[in-house]
């Protein structure tokens, strides 16, 4: 195993994934350091600084998931495609591990994946490139001119990708209602809460 690569990680952690299509199902998580979006509404700032966090190598990364015993894994950040993840792949497929994508689209994607959940930015806007990797899109709507940011989103992602709309936490209650009715409007997406914040877990 190749232990002269190494990567910025800001946390690793074993939970169960809070929202999205994969919502409920238990997971890995390996939180990489970071950003070049930062939202003002992340609540993982720390995690925009790669320079802040502690390197660690691809074999300390794989010891600390086989204690476990899981067969999936969460690949988040920041936003990981900042990193080449080809050979990070590699070997936790070689592993039987399933290996989950959380990105904003900004980077051109390394490493393969049994999932990829897009999560694009209108401030920062993803890579036309990016569209068609989506098994999943997952726009959040902190406010109305995010309906038809996410519209236009969907229309460059392919025909089997999973569309949902998912409500800034801090303004949960405002957006809310009009996500639900939009979706009633529109049915073509789902909504995603993070439901993690909800259960008070990772």
């Amino acid at each position: 195993m190749n232990d002269t690569i190494t990567f910025p990680i800001v946390e690793q952690f074993y939970s169960i994934q809070g929202e999205g299509y994969h919502t409920g199902k238990p997971a890995y998580f390996v939180r990489f350091g970071g950003c070049n979006v930062c939202c003002g509404w992340c609540d993982v700032k720390e995690s925009w600084n790669p320079y802040i966090h502690a390197t660690e190598s691809i074999h300390d990364i794989v010891q600390k998931i086989q204690v476990y015993n899981v067969d999936s894994v969460v690949v988040t950040g920041g936003e990981p495609l900042m990193h080449n993840l080809d050979e990070f792949c590699n070997i936790l497929h070689s592993k039987s591990i399933q290996l989950f994508l959380e990105t904003s689209g900004t980077h051109p994607i390394s490493g393969t994946w049994d999932w990829i959940c897009l999560s694009p930015k209108k401030h920062h806007k993803p890579l036309d490139s990016i569209y068609l990797y989506a098994n999943e899109l997952k726009v959040v709507i902190d406010e109305s001119l995010d309906f038809e940011w996410a519209e236009l989103c969907a229309h460059k992602v392919g025909a089997n990708t999973l569309l949902y709309m998912q409500p800034e936490w801090n303004s949960y209650e405002k957006a809310i209602p009009g996500i639900v009715e939009y979706i009633k409007k529109h049915p073509q997406w789902r909504i995603s809460i993070q439901t993690h914040k909800f259960m008070n877990i990772p």
